[in-house]
Formats: structure tokens, C-alpha cells, sequence
């Protein structure tokens, strides 16, 4: 996706288990896509096609109190765990949350992480995932962090441990790379992109994301954390909302009904206030869907804001529902897009061309306008704004 042609392809493993941090898998594993890098997500016993169930931990401000965890996304391994050939692998990626206390306890995964560490290549591990490393023997003398409470653990496997002043940290010593929690993602990721031998070639980026309550989980925090992997300046915005407020998030998985299922996910907290948004001072603009676009299609002020871009023909990603604000914004006459299903009708109407959205990961880019029909193409979405925003990134 975001690897130029001529380029050897880095491939990586994810290992996955069922309830890892939601956002510590996802993040990674669809940011590593629209980077270029292929990225096998693995887990003992499971199969390619196989879902792992994440937990959402909403870590509290101190790193040494306890935190609460509700139900995740569905998350699909693409790969199985008993296929791998270590070989073929070029870097190790391990989620954090409660998977990785069983993981650690199966021979072939301490294996395969020891593996990794004798042959220096690359290994990611955020929160809990060191749990897998410190049996492998893969802590022993190195520097790493975690959350507070693996501290003493990690003593004990030898560690140099670097205490964490905020949720954010991570360290880098060679091939390791340890972070504390997801809201270290995106320094978390552009370190093991960095030791894969990964190279961000752009100038700075500035990135409006409008959100509103129950705008879905993923659309909103996976494009936010991985332009800032890159190096974007990013502002996520609500009408009426103010830097620091936040807005619930609506976690939606297909799970084999006739519609999405729907439960709420993270808070995700607004990096900027609305009304201070001014449309020039930005280079693209993201809608993520979710329950928030039917709301915030009435709103004047984000219809004004969703025209500016687009009649300056800057760059626009749509996600799923975001469609309807761009419906609403009477913008998509002569577009070719795509989104959910069941707004097909409505664009239609609207003088646009809707693509329809099988596979349900399909991405559709129509002049300055990216659309993808779920998270699921979020990826390949990722990397043709980074196209449109001519920001690559190398190996």
C-alpha cells in the first residue's frame, strides 16, 4: 500500500489472543498495512479466518492503579499460528491486555519470541506483551517499559526497567520496543517502523478529523494514531465540544446478522475546539462514521467546513456513515464512492456513483475524495490519503 514498487515488502507478525487490547492490536495491524508492510495476524491454536475477542482497557491517569475493561471488537486472524516460518519474518509485534499471561504459558509462543530475540530482529511489545518476552529471555539486560505493575517481573528477568511518567512512554534499546499503553501508539509504531528499516519521507501535515458522540470506535482512533505515525499534526473536533472534552465511541462488528451489531467503546478525548477551526489552515479532512454523521449532517457550521474542503479540492477521507454528511453537504454529484450498504440509496440520490461495498474492505479514491465502505479498508484508505497528501513511506 504505502511501499513503492521495486521495494522488498517487510512482513511482520502480530500475535494475537483472545482478549488483547483492542486498540494495541488494531492499531498496529492496520497502520503496518497502509504502510507498506504485510502483517500476519497469528494465534496459538486458531486459524486463519478465526476471531480473537479484544478487550477495551480504559486506563486510569496513574500507571499503578487498576483499570476497567469491557468487551472489544471481533478481531480476524489472517494467518495460522501452526504455518508460520519464522524466516520469512522480518519483526515481532505483541499486543498487550489480558492475552498475553496465556500466551506466555505455551512453549511455542516463548519459542518463537526467543527466536526473535536471537536473531535481533525487530520486536514490539506495548503494556502486558512483555509478559511473552520475559520467559523467552528477551528482557534480560535490555531496557524496556510497561505499565507500572509488570515492574517487578521484569526485575526479575533482568531488565534495566524505565519507569513511566505517563500513559505515553516507550522505549528503544536496538531491536526492542517497549510502550507503557495505546495512547503510545503512534511513537510506539513509527519506532518499530524505524527498526525495520522504515523511512517517513513527507513534510508535516495538517489533519481536521470531525467526530461527533458514538462516531465509530476504530474510524476515529486508528486514522488518528497512524498519521500521527507519520508525523501529522492531527485535530479531532465536535460541535460544541472543546479541547479535552470527550465523546463516547460505538464499537461495530458484522457478526452474521442482517445489520451491525453495536456496543459502546473508548472515550475518545478532543485534541482541539470546534468553533477555532478554520478550514485553510488544513491539508485534509476525515469523516469517520459511525452513529455521529446523521447528527452531525445537521449541523450548518460542519456542512460550511465539509464544502471548504472540498470546493478547494483538498483532500477528503470518508469512512462508512461519513458518507451522509457529504450527502448532506451536496457534494458527491459526479463522484464515484463507497460506505455502508444501506446509505446507497442516498447517494445515489445525490447525484453520486456508489460502489458497492464487496468486499467489505473496498476503498474507492475519485479525485480528492478517498472513501471506504467499514473499518476493515481502513488500510488501504490510510494509504491513498497518504498518496493524495504525498507523504511515503520507504525502506
Amino acid at each position: 500500500m504505502g511501499n513503492p514498487k521495486g521495494e522488498v515488502q517487510r512482513r511482520v507478525l502480530l500475535l494475537c489472543g483472545d482478549y488483547m487490547e483492542d486498540y494495541e492490536a488494531m492499531v498496529p495491524f492496520q497502520a503496518l498495512q497502509a504502510f507498506g508492510v504485510s502483517v500476519d495476524a497469528v494465534s496459538p491454536v486458531k486459524k486463519a479466518g478465526d476471531i480473537c475477542a479484544t478487550a477495551i482497557t480504559i486506563q486510569v491517569e496513574s500507571t499503578d492503579q487498576a483499570n476497567t475493561e469491557s468487551r472489544g471488537h471481533n478481531f480476524t486472524l489472517n494467518a495460522t499460528f501452526d504455518d508460520i516460518e519464522f524466516d520469512k519474518y522480518d519483526g515481532l509485534v505483541i499486543p498487550g491486555g489480558r492475552s498475553p499471561e496465556h500466551l506466555a504459558m505455551k512453549a511455542s509462543v516463548v519459542e518463537l519470541a526467543r527466536k526473535f530475540s536471537d536473531s535481533r530482529k525487530p520486536i514490539a511489545a506495548i503494556c502486558h506483551g512483555l509478559l511473552v518476552l520475559a520467559p523467552a529471555g528477551a528482557v534480560k539486560g535490555r531496557k524496556c517499559t510497561a505499565v507500572s505493575t509488570m515492574k517487578p517481573g521484569l526485575v526479575a528477568a533482568g531488565a534495566h526497567w524505565v519507569e513511566p511518567d505517563t500513559l505515553s512512554v516507550c522505549v528503544a534499546d536496538d531491536n526492542l520496543i517497549t510502550g507503557v499503553t495505546y495512547y503510545g501508539n503512534p511513537e510506539f509504531i513509527r519506532l518499530f517502523l524505524k527498526a525495520l528499516g522504515g523511512n517517513i519521507c513527507s513534510s508535516e501535515r495538517r489533519v481536521l478529523i470531525i467526530i461527533g458522540d458514538y462516531a465509530e470506535d476504530y474510524e476515529v482512533t486508528v486514522p488518528y494514531q497512524t498519521l500521527k505515525v507519520l508525523g501529522c499534526h492531527v485535530d479531532v473536533v465536535c460541535p460544541k465540544k472543546k479541547a479535552g472534552d470527550t465523546c463516547p465511541t460505538a464499537i461495530r462488528d458484522l457478526e452474521g446478522s442482517q445489520t451491525y451489531s453495536e456496543i459502546q467503546g473508548h472515550n475518545f478525548v478532543l485534541t482541539a475546539d470546534f468553533e477555532s477551526i478554520d478550514a485553510s489552515s488544513y491539508d485534509a479532512l476525515v469523516l469517520p462514521g459511525g452513529k455521529a454523521p446523521e447528527f452531525l449532517a445537521l449541523k450548518e457550521d460542519v456542512i460550511v467546513l465539509v464544502k471548504q474542503f472540498m470546493e478547494a479540492r483538498k483532500p477528503v477521507a470518508s469512512i462508512c456513515h461519513g458518507l451522509e454528511i457529504l450527502v448532506a453537504a451536496g457534494v458527491l454529484q459526479g463522484k464515484k464512492c463507497t460506505g455502508y450498504p444501506g446509505i446507497k440509496a442516498r447517494v445515489v440520490s445525490s447525484g453520486g456513483t456508489f460502489v458497492e461495498a464487496d468486499p467489505i474492505d473496498r476503498c474507492v479514491t475519485d479525485g480528492n475524495l478517498v472513501t471506504a465502505a467499514a473499518w476493515h479498508g481502513q488500510p488501504e484508505l490510510i494509504s491513498q490519503l497518504m498518496t493524495l497528501l504525498d507523504i511515503r513511506v520507504s525502506f
